[in-house]
């Protein structure tokens, strides 16, 4: 049987920081830089357990500025 995977791309610079990706996760994936900042000055979000990735695709879906892309992988 074919395994799913996802894998999450964050437009870092676009990023708020506003949490709603972090929390809306249910593997865990992401999670915010803590002492980085972008251009803005928002801790961004960024992929810290990407295995994990199921593909769902709730963080970009809750994500209000669309900064993020969730690609499904299906590996045989």
């Amino acid at each position: 049987m074919a395994k799913v995977s996802g894998a999450v791309v964050i437009n870092e610079e676009r990023c708020k920081g506003c949490n709603l990706c972090v929390v809306a996760c249910p593997t865990d994936v992401l999670a915010l830089k803590s002492k980085e900042v972008n251009d803005r000055g928002y801790h961004f979000a960024y992929p810290a357990n990407e295995e994990a990735c199921i593909g769902c695709a709730s963080c970009a879906a809750v994500c209000p500025d669309g900064c993020i892309r969730v690609y499904r992988m299906v590996e045989k």
